[in-house]
C-alpha cells in the first residue's frame, strides 16, 4: 500500500511540476527575454537583470531547460562574412496534395544546405523557403538543379531579399 502512495505522490509532484513550467510567470517571461538578446550571458548578471538571486535564477533556467521551454542556444552568424550575399523566401506549390508528395518533397528539400528553413504552410502553395546562397549564379543553380529538378514541384516563386531591418532568428 504504501508503494502505490509513493508512486502516486511522484506522479502528482511531476504533474504540479509540469502545469507550473506550462504557465510562464512574469519572472520566468524576463529571463527568457534576456537569454533572447544574449544566451552566453552569466547567471549573476541575469539574476541581476531579472531580479532575483543567483541560485533562484539558475534553477528556473534549468527548470524551463529540463521543461523544454529552452530547446537549446545558438550562435548568430555573419552571412555575409561567410560568402553569403544573397538570400530568398522561395513559395513551392505540389503537383498533388498527398502525403507520399510532401514527404518526398520534404525528404528531398532536407539534403540542401542551401535550404536554412522549410515551412509547410496553407493558401495558394503548399512550401515556403528560406534560401541564403553566395550570389545570383548560386541561386539560379539551386532553382533549376534542385527545386527545378524536383518531380513534385509545379509552381516556384522566389521573393528576392534586399534588406532585414528586423530579424530576430537566431
Amino acid at each position: 500500500m504504501r508503494y502505490s502512495f509513493e508512486l502516486s505522490c511522484f506522479f502528482h509532484e511531476k504533474a504540479i511540476n509540469l502545469m507550473l513550467m506550462n504557465h510562464i510567470d512574469k519572472k520566468n517571461d524576463k529571463i527568457l527575454q534576456e537569454l533572447m538578446r544574449n544566451g552566453r550571458i552569466s547567471n549573476s548578471e541575469l539574476a541581476e537583470r531579472v531580479g532575483m538571486s543567483p541560485s533562484t535564477c539558475l534553477r528556473r533556467v534549468q527548470e524551463l531547460e529540463r521543461s523544454g521551454v529552452i530547446k537549446g542556444y545558438r550562435a548568430v552568424l555573419d552571412r555575409e562574412r561567410q560568402g553569403i550575399g544573397f538570400v530568398a523566401y522561395i513559395t513551392v506549390g505540389l503537383s498533388e496534395h498527398s502525403k507520399a508528395a510532401q514527404k518526398a518533397f520534404e525528404r528531398s528539400i532536407s539534403l540542401s544546405p542551401d535550404v536554412r528553413e522549410c515551412h509547410n504552410i496553407t493558401g495558394a502553395v503548399e512550401y515556403l523557403l528560406r534560401v541564403e546562397v553566395s550570389d545570383i549564379t548560386a541561386y539560379k543553380h539551386f532553382h533549376t538543379n534542385v527545386l527545378g529538378s524536383l518531380p513534385q514541384v509545379t509552381a516556384i516563386t522566389s521573393y528576392i531579399v534586399m534588406q532585414s531591418p528586423k530579424d530576430e532568428r537566431a
